[in-house]
């Protein structure tokens, strides 16, 4: 059962060391990620002119995670998190910089930015999971909404600062600076955080191939975990957007920088939206909300079907990533308060995984669909796909918390 606690306030949470350790390495990291994906998309867009190419390299950014939370983020469960987190953010950084090299093969820019992609949900996996251990149950939410308004944060200065650094210096500088904030996050994380032994001990742990299964059974054998886990993924899909945003800006009259602009709308949205969930609306409500503002995000983009300018578009995405970003910051919250230590790295890579696949292959199949239909109507299309499968999950959803309302809804 998931009880209810006092309030916590913020302080309370900033108040632990390791957790402002690692809060500040991944508001480093995000900043860079967010940076070098404007680089990214600016440079290949004026390159081929090619919005399939465009949603190509940004999917890249995402999609191989798919591989990498299924085969790799098991590694935060075998052994300490805190070293999982820092040797991955060292290799990270060496591959960007690899990428920054000038005059590279397309493929080649492609493999690279895939690597980076692959490594991702291995870090993930390693942070979501030690952060119960570092913070107590009743500020774990908190923390949660924190790292949520924090990351929309990052994501908004990285892209707003994104388009208007590429206006002015090259792509490859970009990318350094984002390696740069790898090394500087591993750095905090290996002395900002204590040394603790793996979640799995080497004698009762399991193969690596049961480990997997394991994971994989647990988060889709539970019609509760499931749920959330696709509605999540779900809001991913919703941020299709983002990897259409060079093309959609060249649509709407614009350059770089109102690409930039453009990209800085869902995390704009995600900060007012996780601020005022987080601390305006009761603990024992917040669940009871992740179906009905699923369907309410996903319908926000229907309005590119009316071919909506500048002033509106930024609207239209403000909401949808506000509302989007509570839907992804009270499931996951719900979804790892669920899931046993022991399995957690696991499981958690798992659900990333998927949410950064489903960032990745929108943007793909979009690019190739903006290409006859135009970004903007095509970003309305997702919205009117999104809706129809939203509904049917926040009916199930509903259905699960009304079967277990225990488990699912805090007490008063």
């Amino acid at each position: 059962m998931v009880d209810a606690r006092a309030r916590v306030r913020y302080r309370d949470v900033f108040g632990v060391p390791e957790f402002r350790a690692l809060w500040f390495a991944e508001l480093l990291s995000i900043c860079g990620d967010q940076l070098a994906r404007v680089a990214l998309s600016v440079m290949v867009f004026t390159a081929t002119d090619s919005a399939a190419l465009t949603g190509l390299t940004y999917g890249l950014t995402y999609a191989p995670s798919l591989v990498g939370g299924i085969l790799l983020s098991g590694l935060a469960d075998r052994f300490p998190r805190r070293e999982v987190m820092a040797v991955t953010d060292v290799v990270r950084a060496g591959l960007i910089l690899l990428v920054a090299i000038p005059g590279l093969p397309f493929w080649v820019l492609c493999v690279l930015v895939g690597s980076v992609s692959l490594l991702t949900p291995v870090f993930k996996a390693a942070q979501i999971a030690v952060l119960p251990e570092i913070l107590s149950e009743e500020r774990f939410a908190a923390a949660m909404a924190i790292r949520q308004m924090t990351i929309q944060v990052a994501q908004l200065l990285g892209f707003a600062g994104g388009g208007l650094l590429i206006a002015a210096v090259s792509g490859q500088t970009a990318l350094v600076l984002d390696a740069a904030t790898f090394l500087f996050s591993a750095l905090l994380v290996r002395m900002g955080l204590r040394a603790r032994p793996a979640a799995a001990s080497a004698s009762t742990r399991p193969s690596w191939l049961h480990s997997m299964r394991q994971g994989a059974r647990l988060a889709f054998t539970d019609r509760g975990l499931r749920t959330l886990m696709l509605l999540t993924w779900l809001m991913a899909v919703l941020t299709v957007y983002e990897g259409l945003a060079a093309p959609y800006a060249v649509a709407l009259g614009g350059g770089s920088a109102v690409t930039g602009l453009l990209l800085t709308a869902d995390p704009l949205g995600g900060v007012i939206g996780a601020y005022i969930f987080g601390r305006w609306v009761p603990a024992q409500l917040r669940p009871r909300l992740i179906g009905p503002l699923g369907i309410l995000a996903a319908a926000c983009l229907l309005g590119c079907l009316l071919q909506p300018g500048l002033i509106a578009s930024l609207l239209l995405f403000v909401v949808s990533g506000g509302l989007g970003t509570i839907v992804v910051m009270q499931a996951t919250t719900t979804f790892t308060v669920a899931v046993p230590d022991a399995n957690r790295g696991q499981v958690m890579g798992l659900s990333n995984t998927g949410l950064s696949t489903a960032s990745g292959l929108s943007p793909l199949l979009a690019g190739v669909l903006a290409d006859d239909l135009g970004a903007v109507e095509t970003v309305g299309w997702f919205g009117l796909a999104s809706v129809a499968v939203a509904v049917p999950l926040a009916v199930l959803w509903r259905r699960v918390m009304r079967s277990d309302q225990h488990r699912w809804v805090p007490s008063e």
